[in-house]
């Protein structure tokens, strides 16, 4: 399969079975789409037929000399003799063998609270009640979840947990003492926890921050960009924005962490579909690790992001891609999450063909101990999947998960960013469609449009650096 496209004046052919990505002139672009469009799965064999020869002169060579087309379609042909065009897709086959491997428990999501000192309006989680009520992990809950990972995770060494809400914070001194606990296991079991935390810093201090850079591996911190867009969607309860108060929070904790391991986390909904100020403010205020991400929500409600909008989103990622480029030739680069790509080694294949884990490597645990597949699904109770003190008492969920790839869902069978995205998310595609092997169409295009920015920019400081 081969993807072509246009963008800040680069041409670029995707082969997308290899990975390889090429930056052509007009010429072999042209050349490429008409072969493309011959034959999908062309062979070396076809390239060197005459009829190839014939037809490329045939729809090009008014435009083009006869020798220039036979020159890129020689190219062209050592291209695909060497795997990086026209490649056939090799991957379906070990889908089997993905679907069948023996996983283990690698990543637990704590929701360490079930409460909330904001009132976010675009909250899947309710204020942090996710379906359900107010509640406050135990220390005794939160070290059974731990004993289950450890218990769980076969040989494997590296373990992930992060402590998530509604605001963990509010429950500060509990992911105290499980870190504390965790710290305590490693020795034991050989093993090591990589612990997160993800809050909205509105308890953040210099206690909790000292706490944080000498055990947290990452820290995501949520804001939403400008101070009127930020405050229009994460209010206080009493309708006070949270801007001025965190901001400076925020700032502070990026300094102390030497601008790295956190994110910086907002979310743009219909309200602010012009986000590139929004990322471009996250720069200004001295951020480089960023990230915004749309909101999912129902068609009802003013905030959720329409079908119609696509094109403005996707003027708007053209616009962050050639500012982030420009940022980087100055010397003021960021990173932002969405752009970030390997072209080179990327993940493994079962990553790429089955995503993120959820259900199978990664679990989220309820205040009071029930296992879900993720976060987003917590509070559905056809999802429930065990608790602490069982285990995983619903294997078939989590089979159900395992089974669950780019080749169980048709519409990815024929997205050229499938390998990237590893077939999106799963709670949206039960959130709109019933069921977990499907997609949603509005979060693909916006995907399928960042690849190709985050694949241009490559190209654009390759290109600086020759």
């Amino acid at each position: 399969m081969i993807h072509q496209y246009q963008n800040n004046g680069y041409n670029i052919v995707l082969d997308v079975n290899s990975g390889a990505v090429h930056v052509v002139d007009q010429e072999a672009y042209d050349v490429i789409e008409v072969l493309n469009r011959m034959n999908e799965d062309h062979t070396v064999e076809t390239l060197k037929s005459s009829e190839t020869a014939e037809a490329l002169k045939k729809e090009l060579g008014e435009k083009y000399s006869e020798k220039d087309l036979l020159d890129i379609l020689e190219a062209v042909t050592e291209l695909t003799e060497q795997g990086r065009l026209f490649t056939k897709d090799i991957y379906e086959s070990f889908i089997d063998v993905v679907k069948q491997r023996k996983t283990v428990v690698k990543a637990l999501c704590l929701h360490i609270a079930h409460d909330c000192n904001l009132a976010c309006k675009y909250c899947f989680a309710e204020e942090g009640e996710y379906h359900g009520r107010r509640a406050l992990m135990s220390y005794e809950v939160g070290k059974k979840a731990l004993d289950f990972l450890i218990a769980n995770s076969g040989t494997r060494r590296n373990l992930e947990v992060d402590f998530f809400g509604g605001e963990p914070l509010m429950n500060w001194q509990v992911v105290k003492d499980l870190v504390a606990y965790g710290r305590e296991q490693e020795k034991l079991h050989d093993k090591h926890f990589r612990f997160t935390l993800t809050t909205n810093g509105v308890l953040l201090n210099d206690e909790v921050q000292e706490f944080v850079n000498k055990e947290m591996d990452n820290v995501v911190i949520s804001l939403d960009g400008r101070k009127e867009v930020n405050d229009q969607m994460r209010p206080f309860r009493n309708g006070k924005g949270s801007y001025d108060l965190i901001v400076p929070k925020f700032q502070k904790l990026a300094e102390s962490r030497n601008q790295e391991k956190y994110y910086i986390r907002g979310t743009f909904t219909r309200n602010n579909l012009d986000f590139s100020k929004d990322v471009e403010h996250f720069a200004d205020l001295g951020f480089k690790q960023m990230s915004i991400e749309p909101v999912v929500g129902d068609d009802t409600e003013p905030y959720a992001i329409q079908k119609e909008d696509l094109p403005q989103i996707f003027e708007e990622y053209d616009k962050l891609a050639k500012f982030l480029i420009e940022r980087e030739k100055s010397g003021r680069g960021f990173n932002f999450f969405h752009f970030m790509i390997d072209l080179e080694g990327g993940p493994c294949v079962s990553k790429r063909l089955s995503g993120c884990g959820s259900g199978t490597e990664y679990l989220a645990v309820t205040p009071w101990g029930d296992f879900y597949p993720c976060h987003q699904f917590v509070g559905q109770e056809e999802f429930l999947m065990g608790n602490v003190d069982e285990g995983i008492t619903k294997p078939e969920i989590a089979e159900e998960f395992r089974g669950c790839s780019v080749y169980s869902k048709e519409s990815c069978r024929t997205c050229f960013a499938r390998f990237y995205c590893s077939g999106g998310c799963m709670a949206n595609s039960y959130k709109f469609h019933n069921t977990i092997h499907d997609t949603y169409e509005v979060s693909c295009e916006m995907e399928r449009k960042r690849v190709e920015c985050a694949i241009m920019i490559k190209a654009a400081l390759a290109d600086e650096e020759q």
